[in-house]
């Protein structure tokens, strides 16, 4: 097993090719074992695929339980792995600082941290504070005895505000605070994705795995991406499978879903 060292130098020198790599989300053990055995270079947890997994809606689980996970993940598998803190578990840039040392402590090489205050009334972070959060956010990931990759979220348009000018002031923002990774989850036009990288000289994560957006990875490194990530999309599919499996045995009492099953032995041989 790498050491810790060793992971976040890898993960850290993913970012510096010069095509995009993939960093899929596993919600679990095996998701993270197999997505391993498949041959990708690193995963990122998924808060929302985990707070299903749990029966419980994104942004509920508390930080102890979801640290606990962050290193069941980093337990299981050779890869590095960049956690999902959410907004770091508080307002304050002191709780931001805890979160990410948590983090580190936990196995994670790498983290995100939210722009998103969870609250309906007011959604998004003041910029100032916001790049605050960051900075604090930085000097920790800093400390620690490895490169521990920080990604910067700015999250408008998952809340409802789409602007890309705000959203770019924020990135930019977030990239003077310190941040190693800049990310808007939610972009769907190629232009907003080529003004973002254009506007920033720090790596771009972009979200895929959005229903009706059809960019493969080739074009989005060609847009000067360097990371994509699928969020929850994953956990989302396979839950879409089994409500259909679900539903066709309570409603029709018939059990077609078996015949597109995979094979027990398939995925035995991908977990030895």
């Amino acid at each position: 097993m790498p050491t810790q060292l060793e992971k976040g130098r890898s993960f850290r020198a993913l970012h510096q090719r010069d095509t995009a790599f993939i960093i899929p989300n596993p919600w679990d053990v095996g998701t993270a074992r197999l997505l391993e055995r498949l041959g990708f270079e690193a995963l990122a947890t998924t808060s929302m695929g985990f707070a299903f997994s749990l029966g419980q809606r994104d942004n509920t689980v508390g930080r102890e339980r979801v640290i606990e996970h962050i290193s069941e993940i980093t337990s299981a598998t050779a890869l590095p792995v960049s956690a999902d803190l959410e907004n770091g578990f508080g307002d304050d840039p002191k709780t931001v600082q805890e979160t990410i040392a948590m983090a580190g402590a936990a196995g994670a090489v790498g983290g995100s941290i939210e722009d998103a205050t969870e609250r309906s009334d007011n959604p998004i972070y003041e910029l100032r504070h916001a790049a605050e959060r960051v900075r604090a956010a930085v000097e920790t990931a800093r400390s620690l005895a490895f490169p521990f990759t920080l990604t910067a979220r700015a999250e408008n348009y998952l809340h409802d505000r789409p602007d890309i000018k705000d959203t770019i002031a924020r990135l930019q923002a977030y990239e003077e605070a310190g941040a190693d990774v800049l990310y808007a989850p939610g972009l769907t036009a190629l232009d907003d994705i080529r003004a973002v990288v254009s506007s920033v000289g720090r790596p771009v994560n972009v979200l895929m795995g959005l229903q009706g957006v059809r960019f493969d990875l080739a074009q989005l490194s060609a847009a000067g991406v360097r990371r994509v990530s699928v969020g929850s999309s994953l956990s989302r599919v396979t839950l879409a499978t089994f409500l259909r499996a679900a539903r066709e045995m309570h409603d029709h009492g018939t059990f077609r879903f078996a015949e597109e099953v995979t094979r027990s032995d398939e995925i035995s041989a991908l977990l030895d």
